[in-house]
């Protein structure tokens, strides 16, 4: 017989009224780390608190419960699937696809993918990136010829992570702009309708489908052919829905936060005074690139949510079986345990083992292939234009509204 585990003195549940999550940022810090994550890691690391949608659930905000969290199989994605679970997004989680998996599954279906993306595989594609990255430089020249701002957002931070992974999996560039009203849809939380996710997602599988059938009669050099390959000689492997699933994913993964955090380092570098000392300093920009990562809160704490499978400890808390939990990573990443003056920028930090591509089975696959593209990226503006500055102030700057990752809908410069 199950029983309701005993609770430590600093329950979430004995706290009153759970507040509401997520919570609001400072309109003025539009890509600030919310000040509550700061009273939860003192105070109460496993707080219970209200969601958007299903009821309440368990908000864990220290590092090492975080990475707990995502790494024990006793918290799973899959039990969250078709359940109308406490969450931060509307939809409720949809099968078939790697997000809702757990492992086994979830490990034979990455097993396919990870190959292409192992830092050695991803090395192979340096020269293809620079060529882009300089390309779309010279584009952004072009376009400040009369002497006008250039909008970074629309001639460098999208077409650059859309062209790299669509060259990756096959897509001809007559198809490239399709992607990203499908991107801006599947990362919205609430702002599309339940209707129009439904119809851009279902023409988004027709494409994908006549995509993989053109690609079946005429393979290429590509991971989607590689992909269409391991479906076809092994069935068992993968099956078509599986394959195109795991294709969508990628390609939106991909693309949407890549693109957001390119234009997200700009205008952090930027507005806090080190675009200058990078530019002059370029030997630190691998530790350049992880501080971003790390300082920049690319989602407000919309994250997906777990259900504990039995009963489980996280940080000194028991949970019942059956509960929903949220680990935020963005909080994660401002743990004083871990990191030295967290709330700092600190350009030169050295040990910094970051949770920005998270941790455990649902570790970022593409995290390598995203490295690569936002270092050759920073490291060519930087060169290009070391004295870039914003064309409008940084209160000016218009963010995007309703979506699951924050970054500027346009990031004018002058330079």
């Amino acid at each position: 017989m199950t029983t309701t585990p005993e609770r430590t003195a600093h329950d979430p549940a004995d706290t009153g009224k759970a507040p509401a999550f997520p919570f609001e940022s400072d309109p003025g810090l539009p890509l600030d780390v919310p000040a509550e994550f700061t009273r939860l890691r003192e105070q109460c690391p496993v707080q219970r608190v209200t969601l958007p949608y299903g009821g309440e659930g368990h908000l864990v905000s220290r590092y090492a419960d975080v990475k707990q969290v995502l790494s024990d199989r006793r918290l799973s994605r899959a039990a969250t699937v078709g359940l109308d679970v406490p969450r931060t997004v509307r939809e409720v989680t949809a099968p078939g696809h790697l997000l809702a998996m757990d492992p086994p599954e979830h490990t034979r279906l990455r097993r396919l993918v990870a190959s292409a993306f192992t830092e050695r595989a991803v090395q192979r594609w340096r020269p293809r990136v620079q060529e882009i990255v300089d390309g779309l430089i010279a584009g952004l020249r072009a376009q400040a010829a009369d002497g006008g701002p250039v909008d970074l957002v629309a001639h460098f931070s999208m077409p650059l992570p859309m062209t790299v992974i669509c060259e990756l999996l096959g897509v001809p560039p007559k198809d490239r702009h399709y992607f990203r009203r499908v991107a801006e849809v599947a990362f919205s939380n609430g702002s599309a309708s339940s209707e129009e996710m439904q119809k851009v997602g279902e023409e988004f599988g027709t494409y994908l489908f006549g995509h993989i059938g053109r690609l079946r009669e005429n393979p290429g050099d590509d991971l989607m052919s590689q992909m269409i390959a391991a479906r076809d000689e092994d069935e068992d492997r993968l099956t078509e829905a599986e394959l195109i699933s795991l294709a969508g994913t990628i390609l939106l993964a991909g693309y949407e936060t890549t693109a957001a955090e390119l234009s997200n380092f700009v205008y952090t570098l930027l507005t806090q005074d080190r675009w200058t000392w990078l530019a002059a300093h370029p030997e630190h920009l691998d530790t350049a690139v992880e501080e971003l990562l790390r300082y920049i809160a690319l989602g407000g704490g919309d994250v997906l949510p777990r259900l504990t499978t039995e009963d489980v400890e996280i940080g000194g808390t028991l949970l019942a079986a059956g509960e929903s939990v949220i680990a935020a990573m963005i909080s994660a990443n401002r743990d004083a345990d871990i990191f030295d003056n967290p709330d700092e920028l600190d350009l030169e930090r050295a040990h910094n083992p970051h949770l920005a591509f998270g941790h455990g089975p649902h570790h970022c696959t593409g995290a390598q292939l995203a490295r690569l593209e936002l270092r050759l990226a920073l490291s060519s503006l930087l060169k290009a234009f070391p004295d870039l500055r914003l064309a409008t102030t940084a209160t000016d700057v218009p963010w995007r509204e309703g979506s699951l990752v924050r970054g500027p809908v346009e990031l004018l410069l002058h330079w």
